[in-house]
């Protein structure tokens, strides 16, 4: 490998100029503008990481038989001109054999004159920014208990995404190593916790959308937008029908017999009931105005009780229903066919 071919010096070459010549080709091959350069950046940055120090030069010379010629600086310079002017003609005879076998240049009828021109103009369309992509949309999924629907609450939402990596943007490698940020796999994902108001009387499978959480545009692409999706929690004895509160309330024997008023626990503290004699289980009653409020109107609750037996009975309460039994001369099961 000729490091002085590479860089398109000579053996007589200054520092100065072997430089100037490596930042030339650095800027036209590096990874990051010519993606199919990296392994000719590879051979430049050797060949001047060996002739810019002094003392690899000089072995390098010595190795491979390159001496400085004891020419005049006129001579000298006429050399490196027939030098360069060699490693032209190569390149020039290279460019010519690229234009016969890409359809691309195939139609390129002005010569050698403007291959300079069509090279830069295929360059510029090879690291022209991309088209704006704007990100995706992120669906998820929050639950949450009747009474934070009906009261509101606040949620703290984990949203997971993946974006392209900001330091290769998708390429893998940079200087043919792997990204040191993705470590080639040329994506990363982003954890990000958002606090999101969840309104108060909000309906089952409601969608709730925020803008611009959702994942990231690339480009310049604007950013997708965070919809969550409300799935309430059932309640066995709460549950709603539009904007009506549908309530399961119990009651003892001796108040569906005797009747009475009965304070029934809301969510927003406590209503009260009257209950008249003889209430049978599975009643229901309608309290105008306790229900929801949907589209400026206020729905009703809509209570059904139903008898039950308490868990502890006393001694003297088992006296009684023993008394009530032989007492009671009505058969309930008398017409149940």
């Amino acid at each position: 490998m000729n490091y002085y071919e590479i860089l398109g010096v000579t053996p007589d070459s200054e520092p100065a100029e072997i430089k100037s010549a490596y930042r030339r080709l650095a800027r036209k091959f590096h990874p990051d503008v010519n993606p199919d350069g990296a392994k000719r950046f590879k051979e430049i940055s050797k060949a001047y990481d060996t002739l810019s120090d002094e003392k690899k030069r000089k072995q390098y010379d010595t190795l491979n038989g390159f001496f400085k010629t004891e020419k005049t600086k006129t001579s000298s310079r006429q050399a490196e001109s027939e030098y360069k002017q060699k490693t032209q003609q190569k390149s020039e005879k290279a460019q010519e054999t690229r234009k016969k076998t890409d359809a691309k240049h195939a139609d390129n009828k002005f010569g050698d004159i403007f291959g300079t021109i069509f090279e830069a103009s295929q360059k510029s369309k090879k690291t022209k920014t991309p088209e704006p992509v704007n990100g995706k949309d992120i669906n998820t999924d929050v639950t949450i208990t009747l009474s934070e629907a009906l009261k509101g609450t606040t949620r703290t939402v984990n949203v997971v995404h993946t974006e392209l990596c900001p330091r290769c943007h998708g390429r893998k490698f940079i200087n043919g190593s792997k990204c040191p940020v993705c470590s080639g796999s040329g994506e990363y994902s982003i954890h990000k916790r958002i606090s999101v108001k969840i309104p108060a009387n909000i309906k089952n499978g409601a969608k709730l959308r925020l803008k611009g959480e959702g994942a990231e545009g690339q480009f310049g692409g604007k950013n997708g937008d965070l919809y969550l999706y409300i799935q309430i929690k059932g309640n066995s004895n709460m549950s709603y029908d539009g904007a009506d509160i549908l309530y399961n309330v119990p009651i003892t024997p001796y108040e569906a017999v005797l009747g009475g008023e009965i304070i029934i626990p809301t969510l927003d503290g406590s209503v009260k009931l009257k209950l008249p004699e003889r209430t049978p289980s599975g009643q229901k009653f309608r309290l105008a105005g306790q229900g929801l409020k949907r589209n400026g109107k206020t729905g009703d609750m809509i209570i059904t009780v139903s008898i039950e037996i308490p868990k502890r009975l006393s001694d003297d309460e088992v006296k009684l229903y023993e008394k009530l039994k032989k007492l009671s001369a009505d058969n309930i099961r008398e017409n149940i066919l």
